[in-house]
């Protein structure tokens, strides 16, 4: 079933997950773990990050040097995994960075071939390698480029005009949101309208950028609406498990962690950390529900003991 579709006929607002792939050349039995761990909970939808390959440069002794770190695998083979043998919908993330158009269209067609339906379309972090493109190959340089390939697509609109016999893919489409606005965008209002120029594009949802403060997801669903956004946005949620994260998630994902929950963690000892994220995520979590949102995102990533103890605490089995 399409995520729209589990959301437009939900009778209350549901719960999905977001997971990544384990390392170049790791161990995925602690994620297929995570994954037992989730499917108890029944999610309409899991969330597959992808990666394309990063790029970085070194001193060496014969000065700076251009060192290519290859893409994570395995969002393809997780999704198939996550769908034929947990009966979950899956939902790829396809990026812009670090591939080209047809390489995306391949990507889509193999998604059709193990009917796959959902798709998270984003641009992705701007430090990807950018291999030399052979003639004739192009790029999509934003996410509305990237969602009108795959509506297109939709249309039966291909890059290869003489594929006679291809068939109209189905997919649907999610897009990211930003309450406290893309860090590239100039300010909050621009960052709508290019949320806004998605939707146009084809977007059926939108998930939030984690957030902290439920009253920022709150005055960005307003402000979507007042700007002509009405597809359903649902918030993200991260907990908190260690006095690490005050720095790399603001550094990572340009987001503000409250005064009040960073100031509890900093004077806490390492064991509390996890209880206080959760508590924290609880409240939030008990809010949004109150206010009837369409769906709870959980960013889990590769770690669903926090998760587990949260939607103990919410009563939820």
């Amino acid at each position: 079933m399409k995520a729209i579709e589990h959301l437009q006929n939900a009778n209350e607002p549901l719960l999905s997950f977001e997971i990544i792939p384990p390392k170049r050349g790791g161990d995925i039995e602690s994620l297929l773990k995570v994954i037992d761990d989730i499917a108890k909970f029944n999610p309409p939808f899991i969330d597959i990050t992808s990666h394309a390959a990063e790029v970085s440069y070194e001193e060496t002794p014969t000065g700076i040097q251009q060192k290519i770190k290859r893409k994570r695998p395995g969002t393809l083979g997780i999704c198939a995994l996550i769908q034929k043998k947990y009966n979950i919908d899956a939902v790829p993330h396809i990026l812009c960075q670090g591939f080209t158009r047809e390489e995306t269209e391949d990507f889509l067609i193999e998604l059709q071939y193990l009917e796959i339906k959902n798709v998270m379309a984003i641009r992705g972090d701007d430090k990807g390698y950018k291999k030399p493109l052979r003639a004739g190959r192009t790029t999509n340089e934003y996410a509305a480029d990237l969602i009108k390939q795959i509506a297109d697509m939709n249309q039966g609109i291909y890059l290869e005009e003489d594929l006679l016999d291809a068939k109209s893919s189905d997919f649907c489409i999610g897009a990211s949101g930003y309450p406290e606005k893309h860090f590239e965008a100039p300010n909050i209002d621009m960052d709508i309208q290019y949320l806004k120029r998605k939707v146009e594009a084809g977007a059926d949802y939108v998930v939030t950028q984690m957030l902290f403060d439920n009253n920022k997801y709150f005055q960005y669903v307003e402000k979507c609406k007042n700007a002509g956004i009405n597809v359903p946005i649902i918030p993200g949620i991260k907990i908190i498990t260690s006095k690490k994260q005050l720095t790399t998630i603001p550094r990572n994902f340009y987001v503000d962690i409250p005064s009040k929950l960073t100031s509890e963690i900093m004077n806490a000892n390492p064991k509390e950390v996890v209880e206080m994220g959760v508590d924290w995520a609880k409240e939030q979590v008990e809010n949004l529900l109150s206010k009837n949102v369409p769906g709870i995102h959980f960013y889990i990533m590769q770690n669903s003991g926090p998760i587990n103890l949260l939607l103990k605490k919410l009563g939820i089995n």
